[in-house]
């Protein structure tokens, strides 16, 4: 029988023009590149794979270990044709592009993969620093179609400014950027389908300008009000404290803090795997069947289906993902 305990995982970095260092810096990450645009935390990817670091599995892709026991390892909630889930670290030191993501039935009609429904924890941001997050204010989709066409897309964009600890949640069909001086937490289908509208006119090493994907986006953006997007958010149950950052129809997304010796509890039962993500730590623990696993800001673990009760002590915050069916 496949042993079960919490999966220390070894990340996948990602370089893009918009990246920066603070990964490397302050988050414990290490990688080929200079600069750090994401890092791929749990995944199980063509295009990127986790690999277990810790115990009698170390050594083993994610992939491999699920491999053993899928059923067991995943539960009934996670186990199927892809797995599920995508949670990543993205650093913003310049502006990402402005993009806008498809929900299923289009991904999988065009791009043989799923939607990109996601949800965004700010870790860090810099004083002024702003999302863009769905369209301005009485902007139709027609309204946002013809400011790209002339060539005046950031006039039609809703700009929020964030601040650490704030969650947003963005739904397929929405618009939306990072901007620079952000540093977040995502938690996502299993995709990487994006449609870029505008980049800046930026120009990558080479000189060349980064693909477009305006008809696609256009096939797929949509208005949104926070209503809707709240409803979004919490599509599958209402949240029972504000702790409970997102219950969609993909995945659930918990914030367990703890701050001292008396222990934060909280179960992984037999319906999903969960995903365990450090966004702070000054030296937290997580004990699981009486071994205990020291967690750094920035670790990530795999906890398989069925793992059971799990105590969290130290001062530590982490984001706990499990999954639905969809």
């Amino acid at each position: 029988m496949v042993k079960k305990y919490p999966l220390k995982l070894i990340p996948v970095t990602k370089q893009a023009i918009w990246g920066g260092t603070k990964l490397l810096e302050k988050y414990n990450k290490t990688s080929e590149f200079a600069t750090v645009a994401e890092s791929w935390e749990l995944t199980v990817r063509g295009d990127g794979m986790c690999t277990v670091e810790n115990g009698m599995y170390a050594g083993l892709t994610l992939a491999e270990y699920i491999g053993l026991d899928p059923a067991n390892i995943l539960g009934a909630e996670g186990a199927g044709e892809r797995f599920p889930l995508l949670v990543k670290f993205l650093d913003a030191f310049d502006d990402l592009s402005v993009q806008v993501h498809p929900g299923d039935d289009y991904a999988l009609k065009n791009e043989n993969d799923l939607g990109k429904m996601e949800m965004w924890y700010i870790m860090e941001a810099e004083p002024g620093a702003q999302l863009v997050y769905g369209l301005a204010d009485g902007c139709s989709t027609e309204m946002f179609r013809e400011a790209v066409a002339a060539g005046k897309t950031g006039s039609v964009l809703r700009y929020v400014p964030v601040q650490a600890g704030e969650c947003y949640f963005i739904p397929h069909g929405l618009v939306h950027a990072i901007g620079a001086g952000i540093l977040i937490a995502e938690i996502q289908q299993n995709s990487n389908v994006t449609y870029r509208v505008y980049d800046y006119d930026r120009r990558q090493a080479d000189g060349s300008l980064r693909q477009l994907h305006v008809a696609q986006a256009m096939d797929v953006v949509r208005t949104y009000t926070d209503a809707e997007i709240t409803a979004a958010r919490y599509s599958v149950c209402p949240p029972e404290n504000e702790d409970v950052l997102c219950d969609c129809q993909y995945f659930k997304v918990t914030k367990y803090t703890s701050s001292g010796d008396a222990p934060v509890r909280f179960t992984v039962d037999e319906n999903s795997f969960a995903s365990v993500l450090s966004v702070a730590s000054e030296g937290g623990r997580m004990v699981h069947d009486g071994i205990s696993y020291d967690v750094l800001r920035g670790d990530s673990y795999f906890l398989p289906a069925g793992s059971g009760e799990i105590a969290l002590s130290g001062d530590i915050t982490v984001l706990v993902s499990v999954v639905h069916a969809g």
